[in-house]
């Protein structure tokens, strides 16, 4: 554990038994602002075991100079803080361009206070008290947010393009007429091109929930992406990955 002026970095020993659905996103760097020493221990052991590097500010201050000063992925700040209070945390980063997404911890349960914490520039918020597992899944469903490539508006593999504004797609200069869910699985593999993607994992991003996991909705728009991306063109771009998922890139 790395000690700090006013906080720390806090990487626990992730149990070997306590693998991470294949769906969640890489390792987020988060910002824990809260003062209650209990609750940041726990929330912060609970992140580090899920596979998470978690920094933690004991209050307002030293946590605003923190989020200024370093790259998160996502800044977890509770409502009610000794020396500068969340909702002037989320203020002043938006204000200087900070988009860092931000969930806001508060008691405050009413409607007022959780809109009052959106309009603040918060991305999310949550009320306590609540489950461990429902902040997880909400701190890295903001994560997933901001994956790379997520701002680009045209991307290109080879010589397969993608316009994401104009909502066109073309191989080759040949136009590709794909279908809006087949136009979605295109664009994940292309944003993540080299990568395996597990067929949860493209469940969770082109469908935006969990489905069976026997399902065959993945391999059916699989096969049809590749009568319209890879049949006629050389070389084919979509590979499956035994035992693993799918891949979109050019074999060396």
């Amino acid at each position: 554990m790395a000690l700090g002026v006013g906080f720390h970095e806090i990487s626990f020993t992730r149990p070997l038994n306590a693998a991470r659905p294949a769906a969640y996103m890489a390792v987020m760097r988060i910002l824990i602002i809260e003062d209650d020493a209990r609750t940041a221990e726990h929330v912060a052991r609970g992140m580090s075991e899920a596979g998470h590097v978690v920094t933690h500010a004991a209050d307002g201050v030293k946590g605003l100079a923190l989020a200024g000063a370093e790259e998160f992925d996502a800044v977890v700040v509770d409502r009610m803080l000794p020396g500068r209070d969340g909702l002037s945390i989320v203020e002043i980063l938006r204000a200087s361009g900070n988009e860092t997404p931000i969930l806001v911890l508060s008691a405050l349960a009413d409607v007022g206070h959780r809109v009052e914490g959106l309009r603040a520039g918060a991305d999310d918020y949550l009320v306590k008290p609540y489950a461990f597992s429902e902040l997880l899944a909400r701190v890295e469903a903001l994560g997933r947010r901001r994956e790379p490539g997520s701002a680009e508006t045209k991307l290109q593999v080879a010589d397969l393009v993608m316009d994401r504004l104009a909502r066109t797609c073309s191989r080759g200069g040949k136009s590709l007429n794909l279908q809006p869910r087949e136009f979605k699985l295109l664009e994940c593999l292309m944003q993540h091109a080299g990568q395996v993607l597990t067929r949860t994992m493209l469940l969770e991003k082109v469908w935006d929930y969990q489905f069976d996991p026997h399902t065959n909705v993945v391999d059916v728009h699989i096969a049809r992406l590749r009568q319209k991306v890879d049949k006629g063109f050389e070389p084919p771009l979509i590979h499956t990955v035994r035992g693993s998922g799918y891949r979109l890139g050019v074999d060396p």
